[in-house]
Order: structure tokens, then sequence, then C-alpha cells
């Protein structure tokens, strides 16, 4: 009985660790635009550049442009995570086929969550 009353407090505060869903991330560089959600629209990319462009999973036939996210970086070879949390806006749809990730973040937003540029990482999303 011990046991299964430990064992339920580690199950549930594990669960309570991750609030959102888990995908991949990568980091992509400029040219930025043309976009797919705004064209060549410079107004489209949100201060500090935090934006992302996401694959065929969150594209929703481009309902996706301009959700914003709330991530956060859990894991990765070589521990490459930053502490916090950043708020992303989606500006496009993975320019690449196929898609490296579920997530392509902008130079900036990746360099916010993790100390290596090249990574592939593991990130917990929520929409906000």
């Amino acid at each position: 009985m011990r046991f299964l009353v430990i064992l339920a407090i580690v199950v549930l505060g594990l669960m309570s660790l991750v609030l959102g869903d888990i995908c991949t991330a990568a980091s992509y560089g400029p040219p930025y635009i043309p976009t797919r959600c705004n064209g060549n629209r410079q107004d489209q990319f949100p201060p500090g550049n935090l934006f992302v462009a996401v694959s065929e999973g969150l594209w929703d036939n481009g309902a996706a442009c301009g959700r914003r996210y709330r991530l956060r970086c859990l894991s990765g070879n070589n521990k490459p995570c930053k502490d916090g949390t950043i708020d992303v806006k989606v500006v496009d749809y993975c320019p690449q086929s196929p898609c490296p990730s579920t997530l392509l973040l902008s130079s900036n937003a990746f360099a916010a969550i993790s100390n290596s540029p090249t990574a592939k990482i593991n990130v917990e999303y929520i929409q906000i």
C-alpha cells in the first residue's frame, strides 16, 4: 500500500512537469520572406523576431498563421537547453521538404531557448 501511494505521488509529480504538447524544433535562418502567411510584409514579424514556421501537423491549411505558442526547451544532445520560456508567432509554413522538425524557429527564437544553434531539440509548446 505504501508503495502505491509513493508511486502515485511520483507519477502525479511527473505529469505536472509537462503542461503542453511535445515536439521537435530546429533553427532556420534568413531570408525569412516571402512567407506563406503574409508574403513580403515586414510587419508580420513580432518584436525581437521570435517567430516560427510550422510543419504540416500544425499548419492546419494556413489557419496557423498568427497563432502564438509558448515554448520551453526540454532536451537535446549535449544539454542545449536554456531555462525559461519564450512566446513565438507562426509566420510561415515549413520551407523545407521534408520538414526537419515540427517547429522551425527563427535564429533569434532558437538562441533564446538553446545554447547550440545547430541542435535539434525537444520542446514543450502550448497555444496562448
